[in-house]
């Protein structure tokens, strides 16, 4: 006799669900905290190719401000502008927020990080975030700062908001936060497939998911790096939230799961 699941969950499977044509982001709110996004750079590349992007918002998080200050559209880096690219690529109606971590200055603490966290969740209400960034253990040893990072990553659980992180590149000898804070967030490492919408479910240390590490656009797109495979994942989340935004954290990371296993049963 059949098993029940098995047969209700033949009727849709990951390929059928990814693939779906509205599943395009629509609807859904990405916030890449970044070092900015070149917002000219990627109205020019899609107009091009004949799609209209939602506008790009954002603001610029320094350590002295409570508010960020205004974002006009520019970036201090191609890091930030190649993360949204590859958000885009895979999922064109999101619409994206930049929260610039990094502004003139080239770094930022950890405190920065979290103020622009907050800022995505309660502010702008964003559903999925993107931090491919990390902050090496040895910057964290204090047990107060490490606690409150935590928080910040947990009060985004609660409220519904999913927050990918990109594992460190050295991963396993290295760990970084937050992606070491997983779960609740979901952290990725690095990996390459032929289809950027491929992905793999395998748990080593608290590294959980391996997406595709190579973006599109920018001088170092073309580098494997965990910084490509996080915004891999968010795009991925991006299109099935857009099928059901209502989704909670919990809910789509045992999909991405299924999809995972799903897609290894139909290839046998």
């Amino acid at each position: 006799m059949a098993d029940v699941f098995d047969e209700i969950l033949s009727l849709v499977t990951p390929e059928r669900l990814l693939r779906d044509p509205r599943a395009t982001g629509e609807g859904v709110s990405v916030c890449v905290i970044d070092s900015g996004i070149e917002r000219a750079v990627l109205e020019q590349k899609y107009r091009g190719k004949g799609q209209e992007l939602h506008g790009i918002e954002g603001g610029i998080f320094t350590a002295d401000r409570p508010e960020p200050l205004p974002y006009e559209g520019r970036q201090s880096t191609p890091h930030g502008t190649t993360v949204a690219d590859i958000i885009l690529t895979v999922a064109p109606r999101v619409r994206l927020y930049s929260a610039d971590i990094f502004g003139t200055q080239g770094g930022c603490e950890v405190e920065v990080v979290i103020r622009a966290l907050r800022w995505a969740i309660d502010v702008w209400k964003c559903k999925v975030v993107n931090l491919s960034l990390g902050v090496p253990e040895h910057r964290l040893q204090q047990v107060q700062r490490r606690y409150q990072f935590l928080r910040a990553i947990e009060d985004g659980y609660y409220k519904d908001v999913l927050i990918f992180a990109a594992a460190h590149n050295d991963h396993p000898l290295t760990r970084s936060y937050p992606a070491a804070f997983a779960p609740p967030l979901i952290s990725v490492d690095k990996q390459l497939f032929d289809d950027p919408l491929q992905f793999t479910y395998h748990l080593h240390e608290q590294i959980e998911f391996f997406a595709h590490s190579r973006g599109y656009l920018g001088p170092f797109a073309n580098e494997p790096a965990t910084s490509w495979a996080a915004p891999h994942l968010s795009g991925i989340a991006a299109r099935i939230l857009s099928l059901k935004p209502t989704l909670k954290p919990f809910e789509l990371k045992t999909i991405l799961y299924w999809m995972f296993t799903g897609s290894r049963a139909e290839q046998k």
